[in-house]
C-alpha cells in the first residue's frame, strides 16, 4: 500500500514584474515518517502576507530571497496529528512557518502551543500573531501617540492596519485611516471605530486627495503608520505637525517594481520628522508583552478583525495575487482543511 501524501507549493520562478500563477507549482509528495523527536503537523490554516512579495526577487532586501523549487514561506496554524517528542501531544494546536503546504514535520523549533479556549486558531495569524505585533511595534516604539494627537494608517481595513487604527483609539487618539472603497471605509469607522477614513479611490489625482485628507486632519497629523507608499505618502508629508513620527512598515504600492519617488523631501525636515523603518522579527524581546496585550483585547472584543478566506492550497497563488492588488477585505488567509 502507497505512503499518504499531502500537497504543497514551491516557488518555481521569479516574477519579472506582477506575481503570475506560472510563479507557483504545486505538488504532491509523501507523508514523511517521523524520526525521534520530530511531530507532524496538519495545517488549518495558511496566512497570505505582502512581506512575501519582496521574498520573491532577488534584490537586496532584509531578508534572504526564497529559494527556487522549495516550499513558499509563510505562517500557519495547525494541529499536532503525530509526535515522537514527549513536549508535544497529538491534539495540541500550534503555530508555526510550515508555508505553503497541507503538513509540515519540525522538532517543535519555532512552534508554539496556542489555547483557542477564547481566540479563534485563526486569529493567532492575524490580530493575535505576526500582523498585530507588528501594529503595536510600530504605533508603541515608532509612532508612541499620546492622548489627543492624530494618528493616520495606510491600509487601514487590512490585518495590520486595522490593529493600528484600534490601538491608537484605545491610546486617547483621533485615527483617520486610508482604505480603497466605501465599503472598505465603511467598515473602518462603523466597526472599528476611527473616527473617520479616506477612500483613497475616490481621488481623481494627488491634490483631490490631499484635499480629503486635510479635511479630515484639521489638526493636522502627529504620527503615520506607513504601509502603502506612493502619493498618501506624500500627502501624509504635507499634512504632519512638528516632530510628526512615521513607522514604515511596508510599500505595497511598490512591490511590482513600480518607481515610488518622494516629491516634497524638504517635508521631511520643515515638520523635523522621525521616520523609521522596521521588520518585526528584530524585535522579539516585545513578541510575549505584545502578544499578551492583543490576545486580552481580542478576547474581550476590544479588538475586532475581519478575514478573507481563500478554499484549498490551490487556491493560495490566485489569493496572493489579489492581496497584492488590494482584493481581500481584512486578514488574507487560506484554510487547508
Amino acid at each position: 500500500m502507497s505512503n499518504p501524501t499531502y500537497k504543497r507549493i514551491v516557488l518555481a520562478s521569479r516574477p519579472e514584474a506582477a506575481v503570475t500563477p506560472d510563479n507557483f507549482r504545486l505538488e504532491e509528495v509523501p507523508v514523511p515518517d517521523l524520526a525521534d523527536g520530530q511531530v507532524l503537523v496538519r495545517n488549518h490554516f495558511l496566512s497570505l502576507d505582502p512581506y512575501m512579495r519582496g521574498r520573491m526577487g532577488e534584490g537586496k532586501s532584509y531578508a534572504n530571497p526564497q529559494p527556487l523549487n522549495e516550499v513558499m514561506i509563510g505562517g500557519t496554524v495547525g494541529e499536532v496529528i503525530a509526535s515522537k517528542n514527549p513536549k508535544w501531544n497529538v491534539g495540541d494546536k500550534v503555530v508555526g512557518m510550515f508555508g505553503w503546504q497541507e503538513m509540515g514535520v519540525t522538532d517543535g523549533g519555532g512552534m508554539q502551543k496556542v489555547d483557542t479556549t477564547h481566540i479563534p486558531l485563526s486569529a493567532y495569524l492575524g490580530s493575535v500573531g505576526m500582523p498585530g505585533v507588528t501594529a503595536w511595534y510600530g504605533l508603541n516604539k515608532i509612532i508612541a501617540p499620546k492622548a489627543g494627537e492624530t494618528v493616520v494608517v495606510s491600509a487601514a481595513s487590512g490585518a495590520v492596519g486595522s490593529v493600528v487604527g484600534q490601538l491608537a483609539k484605545l491610546a486617547g487618539c483621533r485615527v483617520v485611516g486610508v482604505a480603497g472603497g466605501k465599503d472598505k471605509c465603511d467598515y473602518v469607522v462603523k466597526e472599528l471605530g476611527f473616527d473617520a477614513c479616506v477612500d483613497y479611490k475616490a481621488a481623481k489625482d494627488s491634490k483631490e486627495l490631499y484635499a480629503m485628507v486635510k479635511e479630515v486632519t484639521p489638526d493636522g497629523i502627529d504620527g503615520y503608520f506607513e504601509n502603502v507608499g506612493g502619493d498618501i505618502l506624500d500627502v501624509v508629508l504635507a499634512r504632519l505637525n512638528a516632530f510628526g513620527r512615521i513607522a514604515m512598515c511596508g510599500l505595497i504600492a511598490g512591490y511590482d517594481g513600480q518607481d515610488m519617488p518622494l516629491k516634497n523631501p524638504r517635508a521631511i525636515l520643515v515638520s523635523r520628522a522621525k521616520i523609521e523603518g522596521f521588520i518585526v522579527s528584530e524585535h522579539m524581546e516585545v513578541w510575549p508583552q505584545a502578544l499578551r496585550e492583543l490576545g486580552g483585547y481580542v478576547a474581550q472584543g476590544k479588538i475586532k478583525f475581519r478575514e478573507s478566506i481563500a478554499d484549498g492550497l490551490a487556491s493560495a497563488p490566485e489569493a496572493f495575487m489579489g492581496l497584492l492588488k488590494g482584493k481581500n477585505f481584512g486578514k488574507q488567509l487560506v484554510k487547508l482543511i
